[in-house]
């Protein structure tokens, strides 16, 4: 392996000229879903049945929110990578310089994240999509020498094809077989995780994070935010939702 002084200067220059087309794409990805949430009223308005008297019940909240921040860290990178010269090696058409590898890597991201979206999200509970895919994103990349998306690719698109054939119209959506299979799957994927990953704290952390985060999301959309939220009968939710509004909440209103 060559580690001499130039081929690490160049090196950083093609990550730097790599950082300002994914800032790009990252800016145009956050202005378009920032404009197409600005359709939904910030108050005064009435969606989905809901009266949005005041602001902080709009459903716009946290998207805007969200794709703000995306948008706020793109901005952030695209200066990173112009300051250290990345855009002038962008554009003098010498900053792609991608490997089969990292082809491989962009298309895996690109076509989890399209199951994710197109086919999850909609129909199988939001808990355990997400889980299944920050579980798939872990157990792809992180810490490993050489990357192995193949399984958890097709893990997620297991699931998404399920759901999609399973329970397509909107109507089937709060039926939980598909709910069933993405449990499996993520099941499945975490113990492969577990056994082959590399050793260490964020091998232990990652059902936590896979589990917790969307979780923690999800009930702070729903119950302190009164968001809509995806798929509010999916098999975990809904369970959460009775338990919350049956016995937790009258405790605390009285």
């Amino acid at each position: 392996m060559d580690n001499s002084p130039d081929t690490a200067a160049q090196d950083i220059a093609r990550l730097r000229a790599r950082d300002f087309w994914s800032a790009l794409a990252l800016i145009v990805l956050a202005l378009f879903f920032l404009w197409k949430t600005l359709d939904i009223p910030l108050g005064g308005g009435n969606g989905a049945g809901v009266n949005n008297a005041d602001w902080y019940t709009s459903a716009a909240i946290v998207p805007l929110g969200l794709f703000g921040a995306l948008l706020v860290l793109a901005l952030v990178l695209l200066a990173i990578s112009i300051r250290s010269g990345g855009a002038a090696q962008a554009l003098s058409a010498a900053g792609l310089g991608w490997s089969a590898s990292e082809v491989w890597r962009f298309v895996a991201v690109a076509l989890m994240l399209l199951a994710y979206i197109a086919g999850l999200v909609p129909r199988v509970d939001f808990i355990l999509a997400s889980a299944l895919l920050i579980t798939a994103l872990i157990a792809s990349f992180h810490g490993r020498p050489e990357p192995r998306p193949l399984l958890p690719l097709l893990a997620i698109a297991g699931a998404a094809l399920v759901a999609l054939t399973m329970h397509f119209p909107r109507a089937e959506w709060a039926r939980h077989g598909d709910d069933w299979v993405a449990l499996a799957l993520l099941v499945a994927l975490t113990l492969w995780h577990q056994a082959t990953g590399p050793r260490g704290t964020a091998l232990r952390l990652t059902p936590v994070l896979a589990i917790g985060v969307p979780l923690l999301l999800i009930c702070a959309m729903a119950f302190g935010f009164r968001q809509n939220v995806p798929n509010r009968g999916g098999l975990i939710f809904a369970k959460i939702e009775y338990g919350y509004y049956v016995h937790l909440r009258p405790i605390w209103r009285s």
